[in-house]
């Protein structure tokens, strides 16, 4: 996929005037991007389009249109843009309550690199956070950023066909599950 650039972009003005229908769009195409693994993790995998949808909904909040300012919003989101040969995902611990959230949290340190991906029978784990750490001595967080390294075996077995299957493998949360086949085809667009 393509990096975003200036040009794909919505001014404010225009924004406002297809927001709606952008959301709505966006949302649907969502729906088929998210794995659920076990009962508090969630994947929720980026393309070209949710990462436009985020940008504009940047510069729509911060009221952002100066030149610099808007290719600062580039530099920043367009590396969670698959390049073709990866997955790119925001990794969610989710648990309503507040006092079960950070107990969890406290046990799940280095849960976000165990998260794996297979397809084909080859599976990779998950490169977490490269652009900041997001664990200290006593918790991690409960948002992480996820790439998925794939090798050309598990390229080639996506694309025909083969099922992919996701799991966390960390000593107080493993789980793992078969990708949904509209979750499944929807990734695979996001392979060369």
């Amino acid at each position: 996929m393509t990096a975003l650039v200036r040009s794909d972009l919505l001014s404010l003005e225009e924004y406002a005037r297809q927001r709606n229908e952008f959301r709505a769009r966006v949302m649907s195409h969502k729906r088929n991007r998210q794995v659920q693994i076990g009962g508090h993790a969630r994947l929720y995998f980026e393309d070209r389009l949710t990462i436009q949808y985020q940008i504009q909904e940047m510069l729509r909040i911060e009221r952002i249109f100066e030149v610099d300012e808007i290719e600062a919003e580039l530099s920043a989101y367009n590396p969670l843009i698959p390049d073709g040969r990866d997955w790119k995902a925001t990794f969610m611990l989710e648990y309503e309550d507040v006092e079960e959230r950070v107990l969890a949290l406290g046990r799940l340190q280095g849960v976000a690199g165990r998260v794996w991906a297979e397809v084909g029978g080859d599976r990779v784990f998950a490169v977490a956070d490269e652009d900041m750490g997001r664990e200290d001595e006593e918790k991690t967080s409960s948002v992480h950023f996820l790439r998925f390294d794939l090798t050309d075996l598990m390229i080639e077995a996506a694309r025909a066909g083969q099922p992919i299957r996701m799991g966390i493998d960390h000593p107080h949360y493993r789980h793992d599950t078969v990708v949904a086949e509209p979750v499944r085809a929807s990734l695979v667009a996001d392979l060369r």
